[in-house]
């Protein structure tokens, strides 16, 4: 695509604009190439060597209901469709009870497939029960950048919006050619209004239980009711950081770790799916934690260690 060099100006411009806190991507410049992992067949053998123990939290749902929040997607469908089957296999396993599937953002960019995602999400949330959507900081972006907003567009090109727009259908010669103004009507034509609808429905934080369910992080010295969507979409050293128990264990993807990460006030469940090919759900019934996962093709990749966010 043909665009003037972008810096950081740029980023915190867009920042300003949109009312965002400095807690916004570190572009660090770094190229990362999607290495989809070899899928295998869904058997109930895997399921069990995909799924951890149960642990014992002190935090709890409610009696009778059971919880699945899933990390983020990133435009990988093929690991979406397995990490489905998993939970669809253990949710049975454990027998009767109210089910909420939870998505925690970032189903869109850096994968090849974000169209693909988005419909798998919709017909989910067509045919089985309560399944939840919290808006991501690369969903916010998308949709400013549908809107035509310079800045949004920018950023988006910038942080995996390429993946996206190649995934409906436009091939990377085109993308070469067309400038910013040229690729907003673009996306126009080639984006479907329900996708551009069902992303505009995604919540920004949920509460169950002793949990809640955010996409990036909450500020820690602010109450739940009074957080800034800007820091439920952004935040990132504030509250990993922090050490202190909160209001609720807040459950979270945004920040690409190897392994779920369990700490005092928080777990986060963002193992880098596009570029580890492990995408987790985190279990929750009663007191009991688990995860269910699937298998990595790259465990050494280095956008783990420095991620392009």
């Amino acid at each position: 695509m043909r665009f003037a060099a972008q810096g950081p100006a740029d980023r915190h411009a867009y920042i300003a604009t949109r009312r965002f806190t400095p807690y916004a991507p570190r572009l660090y410049g770094i190229a990362v190439r999607y290495r989809p992992p070899h899928i295998v067949g869904i058997m109930i053998s895997k399921l069990f060597k995909s799924r951890t123990a149960s642990k014992t939290s002190t935090s709890v749902v409610p009696e009778g209901q059971r919880v699945y929040a899933v990390g983020d997607i990133h435009g990988c469908v093929e690991l979406l469709d397995e990490l489905i089957a998993l939970i669809d296999a253990d949710d049975a396993q454990r027998g009767p009870a109210e089910t909420t599937l939870i998505f925690l953002g970032d189903i869109v960019d850096r994968g090849p497939a974000s169209a693909a995602v988005i419909d798998r999400l919709i017909d989910l949330s067509k045919t089985r029960g309560t399944v939840r959507f919290l808006l991501g900081n690369h969903e916010e972006i998308f949709l400013g950048a549908l809107d035509g907003e310079p800045k949004a567009l920018r950023l988006f090109c910038r942080i995996g919006g390429r993946e996206t727009i190649l995934s409906y259908g436009m091939d990377a010669t085109e993308y070469e050619r067309l400038d910013y103004e040229e690729l907003v009507h673009r996306l126009a034509e080639l984006v479907p209004q329900e996708h551009r609808a069902f992303i505009s429905a995604f919540e920004d934080m949920i509460v169950i239980g002793d949990y809640a369910f955010v996409h990036a992080g909450v500020r820690p010295d602010a109450p739940l009711d009074r957080q800034r969507s800007s820091d439920l979409r952004w935040i990132r050293d504030p509250f990993l950081e922090h050490r202190n128990k909160l209001e609720k264990t807040i459950v979270h993807g945004h920040t690409m770790t190897d392994e779920v990460e369990h700490r005092n006030h928080r777990i986060g469940v963002d193992t880098g799916a596009y570029a580890s090919g492990k995408l987790t759900a985190l279990g929750l019934e009663g007191g009991d934690v688990w995860h269910l996962q699937t298998n990595g093709s790259d465990r050494s990749n280095p956008a783990l260690e420095h991620p392009a966010r």
